[in-house]
């Protein structure tokens, strides 16, 4: 069975050339998709009988099953657990910001998963401790940001944002990530910029030289850490393969090409990457670097025995890198209480 949600244009184009269909039923079909959000053959009312029977019988729209929904207290964060045929389950969350500055409305952030797990094995993320099982496919990326349009379109509303931050690196599945950046960036159809996406990554130097050729619109954040190699080896073991000064360089590379800024993110950890040395040595390193440090109080996960920094700890490192002319924020945590902040996912189906 083909996953229509895993095709481009182009491939939706040339499947029903190869049936026989004429081109005008692909776009018939990528606006069902991605316009009217069908979930199935049968709904497309506007296709012959046969071509939606012959989609019904070779094509599935999507393969994620919703398992489990959770909210947070205050109703700003949803997490959702999504099972897979062959019985593996991701999480993804929905998250609503009210209108800023930069931004005139309200936003709808999807936090997206790349991955069933993660390779990497960062020390203080649920995600990496699970390891890595496979990659997601195209459209079961794509179907977790349509699941939540869903939801969104029937209260009047639509996903305004797009963060690879979910489970796994999303730059060691460049290409399935492009894919949906690419089906969902089209303007036939969910018709999201470009700049509305952006890619965390925990420092993969060649996916970051990548985004550079290949999708320069798109957002670029870091999963920092760490001032230093030493410890930043413990904290994030990617940076053995590719230390603080060939990553930052690539950073530079990414900015200079694009004239976008970097998001630095750094989660603080109770005494371990929270004093005011650190701070002072994130400052030196990021100096004269279109950057801006994002500060994340160490979400706790299950048997982690580490613990965020307290309060006054992250404004004091904020108030050192601020003094030092390096923008930096607290970011707002947002779904901790249902283990949906950022390194709680772990796609349990408990």
């Amino acid at each position: 069975m083909v996953d229509l949600l895993s095709l481009s244009r182009l491939d939706v184009e040339r499947l029903v050339g190869e049936w026989g269909a004429p081109r005008y039923r692909a776009d018939q079909i990528w606006h069902w998709l991605y316009r009217r959000l069908a979930q199935s053959p049968q709904e497309m009312a506007n296709l012959p009988a046969a071509l939606r029977g012959r989609l019904a019988e070779e094509t599935t729209i999507g393969s994620l099953e919703p398992l489990r929904r959770v909210a947070s207290e205050d109703g700003l964060t949803s997490k959702v657990l999504l099972g897979m045929p062959d019985g593996a389950a991701i999480e993804a969350v929905l998250m609503h910001y009210g209108a800023t500055d930069d931004d005139a409305g309200e936003r709808h952030t999807v936090c997206a998963s790349s991955q069933v797990g993660c390779p990497i094995g960062c020390a203080f993320c649920a995600t990496g401790q699970q390891g890595w099982t496979r990659d997601l496919t195209t459209g079961e990326i794509s179907a977790q940001v349509l699941h939540f349009e869903r939801e969104l379109w029937a209260q009047g509303a639509h996903v305004t944002n797009v963060v690879f931050m979910g489970m796994g690196e999303p730059l060691l599945n460049r290409e399935a990530v492009w894919g949906a950046i690419g089906n969902l960036n089209d303007p036939d159809g969910l018709a999201l910029g470009a700049r509305r996406f952006t890619v965390s990554t925990a420092g993969i130097v060649p996916g970051i030289l990548a985004m550079v050729e290949e999708m320069p619109s798109v957002g670029l954040a870091v999963s920092l850490h760490a001032p230093e190699d030493a410890l930043r080896d413990e904290l994030v073991p990617i940076n053995r393969r590719y230390p603080l000064e060939t990553l930052l360089d690539a950073c530079e590379r990414y900015i200079s090409a694009t004239g976008r800024r970097v998001t630095m993110e750094y989660a603080l950890i109770d005494g371990v990457n929270d004093s005011e040395r650190h701070a002072r040595r994130t400052a030196e390193l990021l100096t004269g670097m279109l950057c801006h440090v994002n500060l994340i109080p160490l979400n706790p996960t299950e048997g982690c025995p580490l613990r965020p920094s307290p309060p006054e700890r992250v404004a004091t490192f904020r108030d050192v890198l601020r003094r030092s002319g390096i923008p930096a924020t607290v970011r707002l945590r947002r779904g901790v209480d249902v283990q949906a902040g950022c390194g709680q996912l772990c796609g349990a189906r408990r």
